[in-house]
């Protein structure tokens, strides 16, 4: 049996990600950060942005993730080994869109939402951890595309 370091698994995640749609990540969580914060200012109640940024980044992530795996034939052969590799191994491939979210939100929650350090890093964690769990589930659901 073949163990790989820890630092390979994340080379391999981040080749995985290399095809990712970008921009329509970008733009999704863009629009449904947008989204949310406008229902918030239109219906009754306070409108969250940092609630809806938080959102926008996590979606971000994911429409990332599943993106780069959901065609894991395309692109150059390290790409499609490294999408192969990352449908073999979803948990371990979802803690790299995890990281991303995680790394993206912290800031947000520490300039905009005013808990402190360790409040920030807090709910960082926290949407890191839901995007790892929905983007292991729904990459173990297309776990059948890898053929090799």
């Amino acid at each position: 049996m073949n163990e790989i370091s820890r630092r390979d698994e994340v080379s391999l995640s981040g080749a995985a990600l290399r095809g990712a749609p970008w921009k329509a990540a970008a733009v999704g969580g863009g629009v449904v950060a947008a989204a949310s914060y406008g229902m918030g200012v239109i219906l009754p109640g306070t409108a969250d942005l940092v609630w809806a940024l938080g959102l926008g980044i996590s979606l971000f992530a994911l429409i990332a993730a599943i993106g780069a795996v959901s065609k894991p034939n395309e692109g150059d052969r390290v790409t499609r080994q490294a999408r192969l590799w990352a449908l073999r191994h979803p948990w371990k491939f979802a803690l790299l869109p995890a990281g991303i979210a995680a790394v993206l939100d912290y800031p947000v929650q520490l300039v905009l939402d005013g808990e402190g350090v360790i409040g920030s890093a807090f709910h960082s964690v926290w949407h890191g951890a839901l995007v790892y769990l929905i983007a292991g589930i729904l990459t173990v659901t297309m776990k059948g595309r890898a053929r090799s």
